[in-house]
């Protein structure tokens, strides 16, 4: 049994000295990963993303993020409120062209986040966001791999990259923002100074 003990240790040993090494050769640099979350946070905080996720209770709208007309409000869901819920102008999809360039967009279930998870983009440093972000308290919960597939897999988060209009596009790709984000996250997710 002794002359088997003695036998698989090293490999052991090997195999452990083989995964520790593997796993550092894909977490990124602590430089490398904040110039990840930079590139997240030039996208959320870009007026695509930040118009929606307000500290207050009514959204802004366009690229110089102005209170949204028509005195809409966040709602009891982040839907609306009552007889002026966000569905009422903003469609599934964005009206066609010949509407002109200032046509409500559109995407599925369009909406703000809820009351108890505003997920708050605006106004924050850098290092305020990425606390935020990182905060269950903030995200309803969502841990980070959560929040990756969230911007990777929603379809109104998809908007953002297909607004329509005049209005301008988040400064990375959403793959690239994707990307980014996970370089974040596998490197610790560290936050700015």
């Amino acid at each position: 049994m002794i002359a088997k003990v003695k036998t698989v240790a090293p490999l052991f040993a090997a195999g452990l000295l083989f995964a520790l090494t593997a796993q550092a050769q894909t977490t990124a640099p602590p430089d490398e990963a904040l110039r990840a979350f930079e590139v997240v946070r030039s996208v959320l905080q870009h007026p695509r993303c930040r118009n929606c996720h307000v500290p207050g209770d009514a959204p802004l709208e366009g690229d110089k993020s102005v209170l949204h007309n028509q005195g809409v409000i966040r709602g009891p869901t982040g839907h609306g409120a009552a007889a002026n819920e966000c569905t009422v102008c903003h469609l599934n999809q964005n009206l066609p062209a010949n509407y002109g360039p200032y046509a409500p967009p559109g995407s599925p279930d369009w909406h703000l986040p809820p009351p108890d998870m505003k997920m708050v983009f605006y106004g924050l440093s850098a290092k305020n966001l990425c606390l935020s972000i990182k905060d269950p308290r903030n995200t309803k919960g969502r841990d980070l791999a959560a929040m990756l597939a969230h911007i990777r897999d929603s379809r109104q988060v998809a908007w953002g990259w297909a607004p329509g209009g005049r209005r301008t596009l988040p400064p990375a790709s959403r793959a690239a923002t994707v990307a980014a984000f996970k370089t974040w996250m596998d490197a610790g997710a560290p936050c700015p100074q």
